[in-house]
């Protein structure tokens, strides 16, 4: 079993959702969450504004699945992520989970 964390700005949530459903994860979490960039780090040159810390209105999506879907939603994530026509892609990670006490679906 893999846990997928996936994140993205709030604009790619129907996207994100359909990507799921297509590849048959059936049951996951979502949440609004704020991210955060700190520009200052990018040096004057590449943002106009030096001292600004910009934030953006985010989702935090999260699903246990088997190693196969799991390798499926990398997969379509990347797709999607060729495809977009804006700065901020969607982010995700797979990690093992060791233990577990609940049910889980393929």
């Amino acid at each position: 079993m893999k846990l997928l964390i996936i994140t993205a700005v709030k604009t790619f949530e129907e996207k994100v959702k359909k990507l799921l459903t297509e590849n048959n994860v059936i049951t996951y979490s979502y949440s609004s969450v704020t991210g955060y960039r700190d520009s200052t780090q990018e040096g004057v040159s590449r943002n106009w504004f030096a001292t600004e810390m910009n934030k953006t209105e985010s989702l935090l999506f999260f699903a246990f699945v088997s190693d196969e879907t799991s390798e499926n939603v990398f997969k379509a994530i990347e797709e999607l992520n060729t495809t977009c026509d804006i700065h901020s892609k969607v982010h995700i990670a797979v990690t093992p989970i060791e233990k577990s006490n609940g049910e889980y679906r393929k």
